[in-house]
């Protein structure tokens, strides 16, 4: 097969699911046989809005028939006047935030280096406060404040300007994590450089589904006001309405300081970073931070329609929490069965905490099996992860989660007699 003799040995997904995708439409995949498959990993989180969402697809088609701007540098386009202006007023205005947007490159990993190099230039300090279990990409300055072991090793060289803290619950539900940061920056023998920012995912997706909750959140960010830290708010995965409101901090009455946003910003999987920060810190020079794809104008076309779609009114964070909830319910239900299992995360980000990473991959390989599509994460990957798009509907997301639910029984049904025998 072609994958296998000229495709790089990096690649993932695929060992997964080892199959060829040929089409594809809102929560369905299918196969070069026709087979079709429910997906509850939405590309990872970058088709919150379905695959092929026939909005956007209308719009973009017709915005490539007229010949409109497909790459423009950072020059002027209309395309990016009219989501700067839909951005503006369906997102930023009516939460209070006073933020300039930064076009950047296409990845959430590009977003979250701009934030970082920005941080660093607005307060003259080097260190960054990262917190465990944290994913911010995999360009060495992103790296450098990610947690996992496994991507860490990729880099091959040291990585340094990061200090790593505790997050939310790491030591326990009756430790709070940041007495210790706030410990460490008053005593100036603690060994923490100043930092020039923390950086934090609300729900850190790859780091298993831990949930930061809003007492802590507010705690941090008045920390960060009190000694002049930046606050960075990592919502490429758990942004753009996937915990139930566009941000993922909106129910937390936090202001970030700067925000990172991809994913799912464009609406249709298309490539597509910002990172927006209180226009105070636009201190930039022309072309400082620049990148030749930082005006993906298909992006803009596709991004501007999903928001005027989707974000003019409470009618589809009404149909999330619906979803939410009924993913709740029948996570809620596995878990009750089999108590050595428990429910993590919000929203439609909502998964299950296995006693090993082989017990995850045994239930995800089992779907897989039966048509369905999820993949698995935290630090050991024990965690099944259930990233339906939020678009799926009642029926779509039931069926899904049968085949979850049987999957998990299949598996504790065989294990068991072997727990009785033992």
């Amino acid at each position: 097969m072609i994958f296998q003799d000229y495709e790089s040995e990096v690649q993932s997904y695929s060992r997964s699911f080892p199959v060829v995708f040929t089409k594809a439409q809102g929560c369905k995949l299918f196969d070069t046989e026709g087979k079709e498959y429910i997906d509850f990993l939405a590309g990872a989180g970058s088709l919150n809005y379905g695959h092929n969402n026939p909005v956007l697809k209308e719009t973009l088609i017709e915005y490539i028939q007229q010949d409109g701007i497909t790459h423009g540098l950072d020059m002027h386009t209309q395309s990016k006047a009219e989501f700067l202006e839909t951005f503006r007023d369906l997102i930023l205005k009516p939460r209070g935030l006073d933020h300039k947007v930064m076009f950047t490159g296409p990845t959430g990993a590009n977003s979250v280096e701009a934030a970082m190099k920005l941080a660093r230039k607005v307060t003259g300090r080097h260190n960054i406060v990262a917190f465990t279990n944290g994913f911010h990409g995999c360009t060495l300055g992103a790296l450098a404040a990610t947690g996992n072991q496994h991507h860490r090793n990729g880099a091959g060289q040291a990585l340094s300007g990061v200090t790593r803290l505790p997050y939310d619950g790491y030591l326990g539900d009756n430790f709070n994590t940041l007495e210790l940061f706030e410990k460490m920056l008053k005593d100036k023998s603690s060994g923490l450089d100043a930092p020039a920012a923390v950086i934090v995912e609300i729900v850190q997706g790859e780091g298993g589904l831990n949930t930061a909750s809003g007492e802590w959140l507010q705690q941090l960010s008045r920390i960060c006001q009190q000694h002049g830290i930046l606050f960075i708010a990592d919502d490429i995965q758990a942004g753009c309405g996937r915990t139930g409101s566009f941000f993922s901090f909106d129910i937390f009455d936090i202001k970030p300081d700067i925000i990172t946003l991809s994913k799912s910003l464009s609406g249709f999987g298309l490539p597509f970073a910002i990172t927006i920060f209180d226009r105070k810190l636009d201190i930039w020079k022309p072309g400082e931070h620049n990148g030749t794809f930082r005006g993906n104008n298909h992006a803009f076309i596709t991004a501007t329609k999903a928001l005027k779609t989707y974000w003019g009114d409470d009618t589809f964070i009404s149909h999330i929490h619906s979803r939410s909830e009924q993913l709740k319910q029948v996570l809620n239900n596995i878990c009750d069965k089999y108590p050595e299992l428990y429910r993590k995360g919000r929203g439609l980000m909502q998964g299950i905490s296995c006693p090993s990473g082989d017990v995850a991959d045994a239930i995800t390989s089992d779907c897989f099996a039966n048509k369905l599509i999820i993949e698995t994460s935290g630090p050991e990957g024990e965690v099944v992860k259930c990233f339906p798009p939020l678009t799926i509907s009642e029926q779509e997301l039931a069926e899904g989660l049968n085949i979850l639910e049987q999957a998990f029984d299949q598996f504790f049904y065989q294990e068991e007699p072997l727990k009785k025998a033992s």
